[in-house]
């Protein structure tokens, strides 16, 4: 199981853009889910911060091992989501992946996950 927290600076100028695609997967969820499946993905969540006058997203995720990568998805949600992602993330400043210090996850809930 990964446990993640990633931080990714947003492209200067693409603050609507970005409320945007967060409303379009908020507004897409059943799609959204179907992917997640197949992804191992059992929990994924999206943060939006602006620290000192730059806008950050942070991607928190509980993920089983072997998933499919949404870089290689062909469902029109993944399609959408990259192409948001492309015009708003500044590939530039890269990712900082925040250490994971302590799971805590119910054994009830790490039973239903497929590991």
């Amino acid at each position: 199981m990964n446990v993640e927290l990633t931080r990714y600076r947003v492209k200067a100028g693409k603050s609507s853009k970005v409320e945007e695609w967060l409303n379009f997967l908020n507004d897409h969820m059943e799609d959204v889910l179907v992917t997640l499946e197949g992804e191992k993905m059992y929990v994924e969540t999206i943060f939006h911060e602006v620290l000192n006058g730059e806008e950050y997203l942070y991607w928190y995720s509980v993920r089983g091992h072997g998933g499919d990568n949404v870089d290689d998805s062909t469902h029109w949600i993944d399609l959408k989501h990259l192409e948001y992602w492309k015009e708003c993330i500044d590939e530039s400043f890269g990712s900082f992946d925040l250490t994971t210090k302590v799971v805590m996850i119910p054994k009830k809930v790490r039973a239903s996950m497929d590991f």
